[in-house]
């Protein structure tokens, strides 16, 4: 479950009108802080990404599905 403070800045975000991925940021930024601080057993950072997203989806986060390619047809990263 995501702290109250964390909604509350996604929910802030969401109100100016920021990109689903500013308010997903803010989840992405909590599960960093918790693996700093030894809360839980990932592994990497890209574990903790992956935790943060998937808490800002069931928070209702409108994010693309995962995977999908998000900076168009050219291949690039």
């Amino acid at each position: 479950m995501p702290e109250k403070a964390t909604l509350e800045r996604a929910r802030r975000a969401k109100r100016l009108g920021r990109a689903p991925s500013t308010q997903a940021g803010e989840f992405v930024r909590e599960e960093i802080r918790h693996v700093r601080r030894g809360k839980h057993g990932a592994r990497s950072r890209k574990q903790a990404v992956a935790i943060g997203l998937s808490k800002a989806r069931r928070s209702g986060v409108r994010l693309p599905p995962k995977g999908a390619e998000t900076r168009g047809a050219s291949g690039r990263r």
